[in-house]
């Protein structure tokens, strides 16, 4: 159980590591579908996916935390919540970055 609990607090640290590249240092190459033809508020992008994945962080994190202080008996509830959580903000960002793409139909216009 330790272990498992340790592999994901590091997951959550990766993942908060990527977060940060992303809002703080601007890499936006490190967004998955990332266009830099399409994009037309990059820091806007970089702002929004990187908060994001900085709340998937810190809910991985969390997990992994009360991985190390849970029995196995209670594990069941905070990886249920945690799966329903993480899907709900990927959608949430695949959903939102595109507010910072210029559409296709107005690009093929120009």
């Amino acid at each position: 159980m330790t272990e498992h609990a340790l592999l994901t607090v590091g997951a959550g640290i990766f993942v908060g590591v990527l977060g940060v590249l992303i809002k703080y240092a601007g890499m936006t190459e490190l967004v998955a579908g990332y266009d830099p033809e399409r994009v037309t508020d990059e820091e806007g992008l970089a702002d929004f996916v990187g908060t994001n994945a900085l709340y998937v962080a810190v809910l991985t994190i969390c997990v992994g935390v009360l991985e190390l202080r849970s029995s196995t008996a209670d594990a069941e509830w905070y990886w249920i919540v945690f799966v329903i959580a993480v899907v709900a903000i990927a959608v949430r960002m695949i959903r939102g970055a595109r507010r910072y793409e210029s559409s296709t139909e107005r690009r093929n216009a120009d």
